[in-house]
């Protein structure tokens, strides 16, 4: 996988331990200008847990989001322009383990304009996290290989 330091949004930044809501998370990438994003060649997002994610209690929910805004402080209340939206995960007292792949999906490169600050935000719904950390950047090429178990192994 391709990593470029300047289409990092997150290196192992702690997630929001607030209450149910959206947050901003890490950095906001400036393109200078409002522009369509990856021009001819597809760009991912890619979203992996650094430190496990947990809730003191209960269950809850976390997803993440690729937002374009105006300004370079991104709206959390629903004028933020929205282009990607993962599923959200199921979040308990047994941690989301380090090295899982939240979500690794392309960049629409139609439909809704990009405005000029791309950024990452965390959706966490009925109860607040307790602890956890993420890495999330754009890239062009994913790394998607598994090893499987193969049935002929002794």
């Amino acid at each position: 996988m391709i990593l470029d330091a300047n289409l990092e949004f997150c290196d192992a930044v702690s997630l929001n331990t607030g209450a149910a809501g959206t947050y901003n998370i890490g950095d906001v990438i400036d393109m200078d200008l409002a522009r369509d994003v990856g021009g001819n060649q597809a760009l991912y997002l890619v979203v992996a847990v650094s430190t496990g994610i947990t809730v003191a209690s209960s269950t809850g929910t976390v997803a993440f989001q690729l937002v374009s805004d105006g300004s370079g402080t991104i709206a959390t209340n629903g004028t933020q322009t929205i282009h990607v939206t993962g599923a959200p995960w199921a979040t308990s007292t047994t941690a989301i383990a380090a090295g899982t792949i939240l979500m690794a999906v392309p960049l629409p490169m139609e439909g809704i304009a990009y405005e000029r600050y791309l950024a990452v935000q965390q959706v966490t719904g009925t109860t607040a996290l307790n602890a956890g950390a993420v890495n999330a950047f754009l890239t062009t090429d994913v790394a998607n290989w598994v090893a499987y178990d193969s049935p002929s192994q002794a």
